[in-house]
C-alpha cells in the first residue's frame, strides 16, 4: 500500500492501526512503520504527522525512553479497560449481587459484568471470575409469566404509558387497577412496582407476583418532575413501606452490637451518637415506624426503642404478643 496521495479511507485504516500498535506498548519507531505500512512503510516524515493527529484528537500517547517504545499513558487503552483497586472491587461486588440474586434480574447483573471482564485487564478478569466477595440475598423469583409481566411493566414505565392489571391484596382481596408506573423497587426475594394508582389518586406499591393480566392502555401519564425512586424507597428499611409523614425514631444499641448497628444502613437518613459506655444511640427518620419496630427485635436485648413513646408502645404490644405465643400452657391436674 502506498500512503502517499492515498485518500482519506487509507489514512483512517493507517490511523487505526497506529492506534493499535501503540495499544501494545511494544513499537519504537521504525516498528510503528512496519506495523502500519506492511511491505511499505512510511516516512518518517508521515509518521510523525499521523502521531500528531492522534494527538490532536485526545489519544495520550507518549514516547517511553527507557524502554524506547511509544505508549498510552497508564489507565488509557483501547483493548482493555485498566481498574483500580476501588473499580475492582465494585466489579467483584456487582458479581457476586448477580451470583446470590439469581433468576432473570442475576443473569442480567452477570451478562454485564461478563462483558465488563471480557474487555478488563487480567487482575480484574482473574479476581471477577473468582470472585472472594459473596453477598448473602435473596433469591428474587422471576421467571416464567412474571418475566413477560415484568417487562411489560417496564416498557410502559420507560414509555410513560398507564397499565391496566388485576390485582390480589394481602387480605386476598382482588380489585382491577388503572396505574401510572414509575419505578420499581426489589426487596426480600419480591418486586415490587411504585404507581400512582388512577382510581385511588395516590401512589400505591403493588407485588409484582400479585399482578395478574397486565395490559397496556391508551392513556400516558407525565412522571412528577420531584419524584425519585431512590428517595422514595429510602425512608423505608424494606424500601415499600410508608404512611402520610416521616417520623424519627431512636434506638440505643449495648456495646456489644454497636459496630453491626452502625455499619447497618438500613435507612438513608440517620443520626448517630457514641454514648460513654460503648454503646450507640441511632436516631432512623422512617416512614413507618412499626416496620422499624419489627427490625428492632432482631437484635434482642441489646436494642432498646427509647422515642418516641409511641414507638415504645407498639414495641411493648408486640413483645407481649410475642410472648404469649411462647407462654407455657399449665397443665391443669386432676382431682
Amino acid at each position: 500500500m502506498n500512503l502517499k496521495g492515498t485518500p482519506s479511507t487509507s489514512k483512517i485504516v493507517v490511523l487505526t492501526r497506529l492506534i493499535a500498535a501503540i495499544d501494545e506498548g511494544r513499537h519504537g519507531l521504525e516498528s510503528l512503520k512496519a506495523r502500519v505500512g506492511g511491505e511499505q512503510p512510511p516516512s518518517t516524515r508521515s509518521m510523525r504527522r499521523y502521531l500528531s493527529t492522534l494527538a490532536a484528537a485526545g489519544f495520550p500517547w507518549f514516547f517511553d525512553r527507557e524502554s524506547g517504545t511509544y505508549r498510552f499513558q497508564r489507565g488509557f487503552s483501547m483493548r482493555r479497560i485498566e481498574l483500580s483497586g476501588r473499580e475492582l472491587q465494585g466489579l467483584i461486588a456487582l458479581r457476586g449481587i448477580a451470583q446470590s440474586l439469581g433468576g432473570t434480574i442475576g443473569a442480567s447483573i452477570d451478562d454485564v459484568t461478563r462483558k465488563l471482564v471480557g474487555v478488563a485487564d487480567r487482575q480484574a478478569s482473574f479476581a471477577a471470575s473468582k470472585p472472594s466477595v459473596l453477598l448473602q440475598m435473596t433469591d428474587v423469583d422471576l421467571e416464567g409469566e412474571r418475566t413477560v409481566i415484568f417487562e411489560l411493566l417496564q416498557r410502559a414505565q420507560r414509555e410513560s404509558q398507564s397499565v391496566r392489571f388485576g390485582y390480589v391484596d394481602k387480605g386476598g382481596r382482588r380489585t382491577q387497577r388503572h396505574v401510572d408506573p414509575y419505578g420499581f423497587v426489589v426487596s426480600g426475594g419480591r418486586i415490587y412496582v411504585v404507581a400512582h394508582d388512577r382510581g385511588r389518586g395516590a401512589l400505591r406499591v403493588f407485588a409484582l407476583d400479585a399482578i395478574d393480566a397486565p395490559q397496556i392502555a391508551p392513556a400516558r401519564f407525565t412522571m412528577p418532575p420531584d419524584f425519585d425512586i431512590e428517595q422514595f424507597a429510602g425512608g423505608s428499611i424494606s424500601g415499600i413501606m410508608h404512611t402520610a409523614d416521616p417520623v424519627a425514631v431512636t434506638i440505643r444499641f449495648a456495646p456489644l452490637v454497636a459496630r453491626a448497628a452502625k455499619a447497618d444502613a438500613i435507612v438513608r437518613d440517620r443520626t448517630i451518637v457514641d454514648r460513654p459506655d460503648g454503646g450507640v444511640e441511632i436516631t432512623y427518620v422512617v416512614t413507618d415506624p412499626s416496620e422499624l419496630t419489627r427490625w428492632s427485635l432482631r437484635w434482642g436485648p441489646q436494642a432498646e426503642i427509647v422515642a418516641p413513646e409511641t414507638a415504645r408502645e407498639a414495641a411493648r404490644a408486640l413483645v407481649a404478643a410475642i410472648a404469649k405465643k411462647y407462654k407455657k400452657k399449665e397443665r391443669v391436674r386432676k382431682k
